[in-house]
């Protein structure tokens, strides 16, 4: 049997428990109030299907740190987003503007670089650059016309465009095997 500290009592654990909103800390509540109710740490992890000694784990987490210990604690782990904020974001809509230093179209690596040097970095990571160009919802590309008369003459040439045939040869009529022996039979001459 698991000696649970009396941070909160059993009828509070399960009030927590039934309001959680996360999974994990609903799950976690469940945990800390069946054991406060006398069960070892073998029924509790099969009932929640956790290892017993996560289930150890977690009730030492309770007892050392109270309620605050309960919960998925990874949302805590990392720091505020420092690359993407309202500022950098303003600067690049601004820079977007005119064409990358060396030509040619704005990619999510260009802006990164542009990143790095506005914000006095060695290196900024190409993917940071492609949610940079998402958040300020920067695209290149232009709706296509509903239909042809929606359209304006410029639209309608710009959309236009053959496509060549795949091959200039005229295609057989006759359908022929192959012989993988000898030499090229057709199934007309039979």
């Amino acid at each position: 049997m698991a000696r649970i500290v009396e941070h909160l009592s059993v009828e509070e654990l399960e009030a927590r428990y039934r309001a959680a909103r996360e999974v994990t800390e609903a799950r976690h509540y469940q945990a800390i109030w069946l054991l406060a109710q006398g069960r070892t740490f073998l029924e509790v992890g099969e009932v929640l299907a956790f290892a017993p000694r996560w289930v150890e784990e977690l009730a030492a987490r309770y007892n050392a740190l109270g309620p605050e210990a309960l919960g998925d604690q990874r949302r805590r782990n990392g720091r505020a987003a420092s690359l993407l904020r309202a500022d950098v974001l303003a600067a690049l809509a601004e820079r977007l503007c005119a064409l990358p230093d060396d030509g040619g179209l704005w990619s999510g690596a260009k802006v990164a670089a542009w990143m790095a040097r506005y914000l006095g970095l060695e290196h900024v990571h190409p993917q940071r650059g492609w949610e940079a160009l998402k958040r300020i919802e920067w695209s290149l590309q232009a709706p296509r016309p509903r239909h042809a008369r929606a359209a304006t003459p410029e639209q309608q040439a710009e959309f236009k465009g053959g496509s060549r045939p795949l091959s200039l040869r005229p295609k057989r009529r006759i359908p022929t095997g192959r012989s993988r022996s000898g030499r090229r039979t057709s199934t007309a001459s039979a």
